[in-house]
């Protein structure tokens, strides 16, 4: 789904996309991915709600200037300004991967409410990375000079291992696509600039979270073991829980019917909770 908007945000570009009408929910993708993974059910809801797809700085088709900062700080303070700049008032937020972290920012740091939060494999609780990742971030300036084969091989070695039932060769193909060509210095570039200090900040804090709490995660989870949903759910006052069996960490791709159904259903019960 093509993003038809942007945003000129310190100097950054932001791409963004609004469709169909009702209460706002709000998709933040992860790392290495964009908004794609969350377009088939942003427009599965468009009909009952008003869904915004957005493109962090640094991924999908933002800009990805090499002076741009794009750690977590950064695009948490970029929410809040996005939903100020859309006019939202408390909108529902649907999130994965670095996507919890950023929408967690959001709300604990910089203050957006929320009507309600789901957090699909999320990053929110150390240690938090694959293996890979975390080799990375300590030598990106090296794996940034990588010959553009040996890149890209190692770019689909690593994505691959995001899914349990294993991707199509379309599915990576288009998985990957992003990080080709002038894209490899972003990819290390934003791994480069993964700290865990930017959860950390929020872990102590989590107990404070405003909106009710929907965490969803692959049972077979590689990047981000189970445990942590179990932990993070735990530590929200309230949150439900799901597991989702015969996933990993890309549950869109791996049980997209699955989690379509959860969401789906989590994201009406708030809007009809709250009665929007």
């Amino acid at each position: 789904m093509e993003l038809t908007e942007a945003l000129a945000w310190r100097g950054r570009t932001v791409r963004w996309r609004r469709l169909g009408s009702g209460p706002p929910v709000v998709f933040c993708h992860g790392t290495p991915w964009s908004s794609a993974l969350w377009s088939p059910l942003a427009a599965a809801l468009s009909g009952r709600v008003t869904a915004y797809l957005w493109d962090m700085p640094g991924y999908g088709v933002s800009s990805k200037r090499p002076e741009d900062a794009v750690a977590l700080e950064v695009q948490g303070e970029l929410l809040r300004d996005l939903v100020e700049t859309w006019g939202l008032d408390r909108p529902h937020v649907v999130a994965h991967d670095i996507g919890g972290a950023v929408a967690l920012r959001a709300h604990l740091l910089h203050g957006v409410e929320l009507a309600s939060l789901a957090l699909v494999d999320v990053v929110a609780l150390r240690p938090w990375g694959s293996p890979f990742f975390r080799l990375v971030r300590e030598h990106a300036d090296v794996f940034a000079q990588l010959p553009p084969p040996v890149h890209e091989g190692a770019l689909r070695s690593y994505v691959a291992t995001a899914s349990h039932r294993g991707l199509s060769p379309d599915q990576l193909d288009r998985l990957v696509a992003p990080w080709l060509g002038d894209g490899q210095g972003a990819f290390y570039r934003q791994i480069a600039q993964a700290d865990e200090a930017h959860t950390a900040v929020l872990e102590q804090r989590y107990a404070d979270v405003r909106a009710p709490t929907y965490v969803v995660w692959g049972a077979e989870d590689a990047w981000i073991p189970v445990d942590r949903a179990r932990r993070l759910a735990a530590t929200i006052p309230g949150a439900e829980l799901t597991v989702v069996e015969d996933a990993g960490h890309l549950v869109h791709l791996d049980q997209p019917e699955t989690l379509a159904a959860l969401l789906t259903a989590w994201v009406l019960r708030q809007t009809w909770t709250r009665g929007d």
